[in-house]
């Protein structure tokens, strides 16, 4: 979960920076910080096609060196032809790579022992992450913008599966952070010229003209002040595109009248000039997509009125990235459910709910517990020939305050002798039983309950406004879910479960509430 925080951070901090030159340090050092490497360079494309050193991060004596040299394109093409290719990575084992030693790409020599085992990094390994740009074609490759080079992974081993996704995400959102950074740096500079330009008033509005109508990414003018504030006087074709509606038929909006009606309070704070914010406007057929905006003003003449001139970019995608890795840290990798940190936030925010709406209950300890053990016989717990009805024990702490007492029951279910699946099916199998059990827990609770995967073979049912009766009821029944038949390939195996229910009030931990309910089901 740290690596996916660590990793969603550093994309995250790509788009914040205002030029080119502090993207492409950003770029840098967020592989150091948040990918787990100890150097990385960044080579920037040229206009001539050669490769330069933009960026360094991880050692202040190489990036004096090596900073601003020059490696040719030709030299470049040979080494991502080379080794092996790891999607749209390139590693060249030291083995291979002392072929390269005297070629004309700036790099940086480390030493260290010969690796002691077959995945161990060695001085000599190479890994690189070529950026292309997003093909207007739709080609999974466009220009390529730079490449990448990382070294001296914090593992000692080369990267794994995931550590190689990591990367070739990063380098993916670091492409289009240098894509945009460029983008904006180019309509700076138009405006800059618009401003200069404005005592040939007809050559800096054809400028402006080219600028806005033939933008990649779309443009809007709006009115600002009078009674018409915040209308739309014009946009490109690119923006009409975006939202599947024709340059008629925007000029009767404002932007207030197509943003979604979550997203209206970021809008108002950013209608001024220099103002940005990320929101959803809506298309034609009613579905809504993420954008970036961005604002500027521009005056038709010197004291004559102003106008506001937006950029809007198109982020769905990175946008379904970053929710992509928002999930992976909060949820577990196997059975899709919530984990257990996901598991104590939702618990902390309804007893945060609880204290803002003043709950009277008490703040000394937990509402209440009960606790149902599996089932109890002798033989094989597992095969159809040994089946036996699982005799359910309770055990009941009433809750603080009245009987009718009802609030957030969190329901503790602990699988029985899980491990001797493990030992007899193997691993395979082992996830498969998890991964049934958590489907039906998910069919058996109401909307807008939570099911959470609190350990291996431990979940966590959160059912809000439950009694004593209720919970036990809703427990009972899940509980002989799990004791239906689970088959194996031609066996038939039969899961029991313990069962532990405590009810969190205002004032308790969710630690301590789920440590009580685990203690029943135990």
């Amino acid at each position: 979960m740290d690596k996916s925080h660590n990793l969603q951070s550093a994309v995250q901090g790509l788009h914040l920076a205002r030029s080119l030159a502090d993207t492409l340090q950003i770029v840098a050092d967020g592989v150091v910080t948040g990918l787990g490497y100890e150097l990385a360079c960044v080579n920037l494309v040229r206009p001539d096609g050669d490769l330069v050193v933009a960026a360094f991060a991880g050692n202040s004596t190489a990036e004096a060196q090596i900073t601003g040299r020059v490696g040719s394109r030709e030299s470049w093409e040979r080494r991502l032809g080379m080794g092996e290719h790891w999607g749209d990575l390139v590693f060249i084992p030291h083995t291979e790579g002392w072929v390269l030693d005297d070629d004309d790409v700036p790099q940086w020599y480390t030493d260290g022992p010969a690796p002691r085992f077959e995945d161990e990094w060695h001085p000599a390994d190479r890994l690189f992450a070529p950026m292309y740009a997003r093909s207007a074609s739709g080609a999974s490759h466009g220009e390529l913008l730079g490449v990448i080079s990382v070294d001296h992974p914090l593992t000692r081993r080369r990267p794994g599966p995931d550590e190689r996704r990591d990367l070739e995400e990063y380098a993916f959102q670091a492409a289009v952070a240098i894509s945009n950074a460029r983008l904006r740096a180019n309509m700076q500079r138009a405006l800059v010229r618009l401003d200069r330009e404005q005592q040939t008033l007809r050559a800096s509005e054809e400028s402006f003209r080219q600028a806005f109508e033939y933008a990649p990414n779309g443009m809007a003018i709006a009115e600002m002040g009078g009674d018409q504030n915040g209308r739309i006087l014009r946009t490109n074709d690119a923006l009409c595109r975006m939202l599947g509606r024709p340059a008629s038929a925007m000029r009767r909006y404002s932007f207030s009248d197509l943003v979604h009606p979550e997203d209206i309070g970021t809008l108002l704070r950013t209608s001024a000039e220099g103002g940005r914010a990320e929101l959803r406007l809506g298309r034609r057929d009613g579905t809504y997509v993420w954008v970036s905006l961005r604002n500027s003003v521009v005056a038709d003449h010197a004291d004559g009125p102003r106008f506001l001139l937006t950029h809007i970019e198109d982020i769905e995608e990175r946008k379904h990235r970053e929710f992509a890795l928002a999930h992976r840290a909060s949820h577990d990798a196997l059975t899709g459910l919530p984990n257990s940190a996901e598991l104590h936030a939702r618990i902390d925010a309804r007893l945060c709910a609880l204290r803002e709406h003043g709950s009277d209950a008490a703040a000394d300890g937990m509402g209440g517990a009960e606790g149902m053990g599996g089932a109890e016989g002798v033989g094989d717990p597992y095969l159809d020939h040994a089946d036996r009805a699982a005799t359910a024990h309770t055990h009941v702490w009433a809750p603080v305050g009245d009987d009718n007492t009802h609030g957030l029951a969190v329901v503790f279910f602990a699988l029985r002798d899980f491990k001797a699946i493990n030992t007899r099916f193997g691993y395979d199998a082992g996830d498969g039983v998890l991964v049934e059990v958590a489907r039906r827990l998910a069919q058996a609770v109401r909307d807008g309950d939570t099911v959470a995967r609190y350990g291996g073979d431990e979940f966590v049912v959160l059912a809000d406004g439950f009694g004593q009766a209720e919970a036990h009821t809703a427990a009972v029944s899940i509980q002989s879910l799990i004791h239906q038949p689970i088959r194996l390939d031609d066996q038939v195996v039969r899961m029991h479960a313990g069962v532990g229910i405590a009810w969190a009030q205002c004032g308790t931990a969710p630690g301590d509430i789920l440590r009580a309910a685990r203690g029943f089901a135990s």
